[in-house]
């Protein structure tokens, strides 16, 4: 038994390994087209990290784009999340485990001690396990605690096939042309109440999903 273990181990690792090698393979062969781009530059030139938002089903491109050591992720303990972490970490991100439903008190303090120490903060509001396309508070909780910006990003991919998923995950064609429409950074105040913060937060469902009918217009 203990050496049929071993055996499924190495499968899986170097499933994971090939698995990480095609999805950078995959992203580095899209042809994206960025929209208001100009506000991330900004950003970044005046080195203010931020809180990046988007759509579960469309979230393998922009995890791609803003890879990187000032980044962290908030990941899910699934095990669907552990190959996502595992990619992520290839992308030199900061990976935080938990979600709304496991450890999410937790991580959510993890993610703001981050955020206050200048790592820019990349979340799936309707992850892991939706309703989709309902954003939930994490993103917006943590630009409010943080004092941080927070900016939403539509995704949209030419060509890509629908996973049978809860999220109708999206996987795009290699070589597919994508479109990424960011929206300017605006600060939710740390003084809100709670009424006034779940406000932000709808206004950040209608904000996201608006970006990602733009997003899929070619």
């Amino acid at each position: 038994m203990k050496l049929k273990k071993v055996k499924q181990n190495i499968l899986r690792f170097f499933g994971q390994l090939f698995l990480a090698n095609v999805v950078t393979a995959l992203c580095k062969s899209l042809k994206v087209e960025k929209v208001n781009y100009d506000v991330i530059k900004k950003l970044q030139q005046e080195k203010k990290n931020y809180v990046l938002a988007f759509w579960h089903s469309t979230m393998l491109l922009p995890w791609f784009l803003h890879g990187g050591p000032a980044f962290a992720a908030l990941i899910s303990k699934s095990k669907d999340g552990d190959l996502l972490a595992k990619i992520l970490k290839r992308w030199k991100y900061n990976v935080v485990r938990g979600s709304s439903s496991k450890g999410g008190d937790v991580a959510l303090g993890i993610m703001v001690d981050l955020a206050k120490n200048n790592y820019s903060i990349a979340i799936t509001p309707d992850g892991p396990g939706g309703p989709p396309h309902k954003f939930k508070a994490g993103a917006v909780v943590t630009a409010k605690k943080s004092g941080i910006p927070l900016v939403l990003a539509g995704i949209g991919f030419k060509k890509k096939k629908l996973l049978n998923s809860w999220d109708k995950f999206q996987v795009p064609y290699f070589f597919s042309k994508v479109k990424v429409v960011y929206s300017n950074p605006f600060f939710v105040d740390k003084n809100l109440s709670y009424e006034e913060t779940s406000k932000i937060i709808k206004d950040c469902e209608v904000k996201l999903s608006e970006l990602q009918k733009s997003a899929a217009q070619f």
